[in-house]
């Protein structure tokens, strides 16, 4: 079976192409820039080889056209046909209440999921038009939608509500819903195997840190509280996000500078976090060499992501009544050893023992904490493309 999966953003699509008989990705690639003069399709090959092919894309269909036509290219293709793909994989970012598990795309799904544009402005609109696209140039392939928010829908309501007035609630839904819902899955079940251990009884916090972060604190396989909240702004201190602020500072921002709704939006996800902090980057790579070149502020800025995600380990600690495993994944969890460090060494209470050379891994699985360590502390890269192909696999 090939399964094709993608992920549309507002001006991009990422794709992979997967054989499920063998678990090999066979195809992979992305589209930028949809909408610009400047619009290209990358397209990885097996090789380590990168070519790109420059294209007008004014929308989605014509970027997913030159997709589906790189894959049965004669050069760089691996299909003879486009009839060899069985079925279609979407990320879908925000689920609402509605779905807790991914589901096979119907006409009523897709209503469901434009309901859910207005807890997702940038994210469902993009995630829509990828399915509109498959419908168009695919018509007789099945599509599966697998949701950022559905791993979430486990956590109690005592985790889930806001203290606010309980009829916004019941009008508009306001509620923590969590995201990055399909790498914390993922993670949390990996671990175990490859940890060789059960998931039943274990407590288990992932730290997905990148350029965007949560905390996901899951027990017996089921989530229990994540730091995201009602949107992607909540929690962690991210490459551009802000995460936890005070909502007096916002009405107070905005009447100082005068911000409206949409200013002040704008400001907090794409102007703070680690960029509007050291006014240097979002990246974290950049931020460790303005340090190395004595840049306070980048230094203030790491200090801030460091602390903020040693905060919310300690809280899931205390929800969970404990921690068996901690995980680190995403961009920066897998590949920042010197982050990884400073926030696992400030978790002795919890009877973490690190290791620094164990600790010396780049973008592979591996357990960083000492063998006497109470808490088993591992590394697992994140691999969310192969969780849409697998749930795609077993719903069609």
């Amino acid at each position: 079976m090939k399964i094709l999966v993608l992920n549309c953003g507002s001006s991009s699509i990422k794709y992979k192409l997967f054989d499920m008989d063998t678990r090999a990705i066979m195809a992979q690639g992305g589209v930028e820039k949809i909408g610009l003069p400047d619009s290209f399709l990358q397209v990885k090959l097996p090789n380590g080889e990168k070519v790109k092919i420059e294209q007008s894309m004014p929308e989605h269909t014509v970027g997913i056209q030159l997709i589906l036509n790189s894959l049965i290219d004669k050069e760089i293709g691996c299909l003879q046909s486009l009839e060899e793909i069985n079925a279609v994989g979407h990320r879908v970012v925000h689920g609402g209440e509605k779905f807790n598990q991914s589901v096979l795309i119907t006409p009523e799904v897709k209503e469901m999921i434009v309901k859910c544009i207005e807890l997702a402005p940038l994210h469902n609109p993009a995630n829509l038009k990828g399915i509109e696209a498959i419908e168009q140039t695919l018509p007789s392939v099945p599509q599966v939608a697998v949701f950022d928010t559905a791993f979430h829908q486990t956590m109690p309501d005592e985790a889930y509500m806001y203290a606010l007035p309980y009829e916004l609630y019941e009008k508009y839904a306001i509620r923590r819903y969590g995201f990055h819902g399909t790498s914390h899955r993922y993670v949390s079940a990996r671990v175990c195997e490859f940890l060789g251990v059960n998931p039943a009884g274990k407590k288990i916090i992932t730290a997905h840190i990148g350029n965007g972060g949560s905390c996901t604190a899951i027990c017996d396989g089921k989530s229990m509280d994540t730091s995201m909240g009602l949107t992607p702004l909540e929690g962690l201190m991210m490459g551009t996000r802000a995460g936890d602020v005070d909502l007096g500072a916002a009405t107070y921002i905005m009447d100082k500078e005068q911000l409206t709704t949409a200013d002040f939006s704008n400001l907090v996800n794409k102007k703070s976090g680690l960029m509007g902090v050291s006014g240097v980057s979002s990246d974290a790579r950049d931020i460790a060499d303005a340090i190395a070149h004595g840049n306070q502020r980048a230094d203030l800025a790491r200090r801030m992501f460091i602390y903020r995600v040693k905060k919310y380990i300690g809280a899931y600690a205390a929800a969970l009544n404990g921690v068996d495993i901690l995980v680190f994944t995403g961009g920066i969890g897998e590949n920042d050893a010197y982050i990884r460090g400073e926030i696992t060494k400030g978790l002795t209470y919890l009877g973490i023992e690190f290791d620094e050379n164990k600790n010396a891994v780049r973008g592979e699985e591996a357990i960083i904490s000492t063998s006497d360590s109470k808490v088993t502390v591992c590394v697992i890269p994140t691999d969310e493309e192969w969780m849409i192909a697998s749930d795609t696999m077993h719903l069609v």
